[in-house]
């Protein structure tokens, strides 16, 4: 029994030293001999030459000189990677998918094929009218509470910007208290929708959104106003205006611009969204760089086709362009954004 149990011991000794010891060892060796660059995770540099992410990660880019990769519903946090589990019906599907298109949406077809949908949004959105109804905004926030909520929660600066109203608004914080006696003491996020349908009757065609500023030190600071026109005004309501005008011949947008992958971190696009960014990215690289936007804007594309590449080496997918490395080559060859 004693000869079967030494046996079997040193079985056991030698797989541990193999698998645990000898294995790793070797994949390590071979990792950082012939594949130093993957083994260690993809890890590029910005023009500081400090660590910027990694080729195989995606993360957000919220300026408009960069392309955006794909929507990810664990807002881009690898701890946490994961698909979507919003359900068709849920509304704040049709939100998220309706922001990502309203940057880029453009008419398909007719006299103004080619042209920006966004102006006709803004000119929509100013006249204050939904379904032959005034106040928009607060019809908005009395649809849908949870996004209204979700822009109060978004920002410490929203917050104190409801927060300084409802210090101003005693008679119409003490009516919501009334209707929800057991929020005596509401948060900001509470009074979300007696804010905004506030602000719509104050300020009709308008819209509280981050407005930049350059300070007297010549720093950059924000801070919230009412705005008649904007990305945000775009983005926010481009689905209720979508709405009120489905006979608009709008281009369809490539499937991946919209939809968020199983990890939620892709770091790849297609290169398909690529272009269809394209005029928007090109577009802030001519005002920052003072250089015709037509000559830059061909010079991204140019780019883009050179660094894309295709599953297989070609024989299977479609071609991809990798987000970060795109972006960094951007900022290599153009200079920091404005």
């Amino acid at each position: 029994m004693f000869r079967h149990i030494g046996k079997s011991l040193w079985l056991l000794v030698s797989v541990v030293v193999v698998v645990c010891g000898i294995y790793p060892a070797v994949l390590w060796l071979v990792g950082q001999t012939v594949f130093p660059f993957q083994a260690n995770g993809s890890m590029v540099a910005g023009p500081d030459g400090k660590p910027v992410g990694s080729l195989l990660i995606a993360q957000p880019f919220s300026k408009d000189e960069y392309f955006q990769p794909r929507p990810s519903a664990v807002s881009y946090d690898a701890s946490a990677s994961g698909s979507s589990s919003l359900a068709p019906s849920n509304y704040a599907l049709r939100d998220r998918v309706a922001r990502a298109i309203a940057p880029v949406a453009r008419y398909g077809g007719g006299p103004r094929q080619g042209q920006a949908a966004g102006p006709d949004v803004e000119r929509w959105f100013q006249a204050d009218r939904y379904q032959g109804q005034p106040h928009l905004v607060a019809q908005w926030a009395q649809a849908h509470s949870g996004l209204a909520q979700a822009w109060v929660n978004a920002s410490p600066a929203h917050a104190a910007y409801v927060d300084a109203w409802a210090k101003g608004s005693p008679q119409q914080v003490a009516a919501w208290i009334k209707d929800n006696p057991g929020t005596p003491q509401p948060k900001a996020a509470d009074l979300a929708v007696p804010f905004f349908v506030a602000f719509s009757v104050t300020r009709p065609g308008m819209f509280p959104a981050d407005v930049s500023h350059t300070g007297a030190d010549g720093k950059a600071m924000s801070t919230v106003e009412a705005v008649r026109e904007g990305a945000d005004i775009q983005s926010v309501f481009f689905d209720m205006w979508r709405q009120e005008h489905p006979q608009a011949d709008l281009a369809p947008v490539p499937a991946d611009m919209v939809t968020a992958s199983g990890s939620g971190l892709d770091p790849d696009i297609t290169l398909a969204n690529a272009l269809f960014q394209l005029d928007r990215v090109a577009a802030a690289w001519a005002r920052d760089t003072r250089r015709d936007a037509g000559q830059v804007r061909q010079e991204i594309a140019d780019l883009l086709r050179q660094r894309a590449t295709a599953p297989l080496g070609g024989l299977a997918g479609e071609p991809m362009v990798n987000v970060l490395a795109i972006n960094l080559e951007l900022r290599k060859r153009y200079g920091a954004p404005a």
